[in-house]
């Protein structure tokens, strides 16, 4: 059997895509005991979200990379917030030329009205998630001082060709399914 044939076998490609929150986790949660029925050894997973529950994004990453299935993330067009997060659970990670990547700290709403008891718990809260967000991504990618300045005040974006510069992808590359291989929207 040829190398690539090999490669081929036991290997599944999917998409995901929405917001990050509870419905998305419980549907990776039924994709993978699927996987694991399907003696899945090499998810192929193409993410698109512009984020959403930090809690959840985190539950996605750790699950993903701990697996006894080998998963390879993708983004074909926009991976941001919390999403890089989950993006960054994938052992290979690959993005298309027209991919972005967006990073920030974690923000919250205060309830109008808010006591000061009540704001400092969200204070406390939001810089908790951002403790747990950002070393996954110090784990991870390589971000320079000058990116690190912008993340603590703004929104960082990032083009494939950055995103490849700071290994938060291992190369620009599209995400493409064999011919005749089913691909499963997660």
């Amino acid at each position: 059997m040829s190398e690539d044939k090999q490669k081929l076998d036991g290997a599944a490609w999917f998409t995901l895509s929405g917001d990050v929150n509870s419905d998305m986790v419980h549907r990776v949660f039924d994709a993978v005991a699927d996987m694991t029925e399907d003696g899945v050894e090499t998810a192929h997973i193409l993410i698109q979200s512009n984020g959403g529950y930090v809690s959840d994004g985190l539950c996605l990453h750790n699950y993903l990379s701990n697996l006894p299935i080998r998963v390879v993330t993708y983004n074909g067009g926009a991976v941001a917030s919390i999403a890089v997060i989950l993006f960054l659970a994938g052992q290979e990670r690959y993005a298309s030329e027209t991919a972005r990547f967006m990073v920030h700290k974690s923000h919250a709403s205060a309830p109008s009205g808010a006591r000061p008891d009540a704001l400092r718990i969200i204070v406390e809260g939001l810089q908790a998630d951002d403790a747990r967000t950002e070393s996954i991504l110090r784990k991870n990618v390589n971000l320079s001082d000058e990116h690190w300045a912008v993340h603590a005040y703004s929104d960082l974006h990032l083009t494939a060709r950055d995103a490849a510069k700071v290994n938060l992808i291992d190369e620009v590359r599209d995400f493409r399914p064999p011919k005749g291989k089913r691909v499963t929207n997660i």
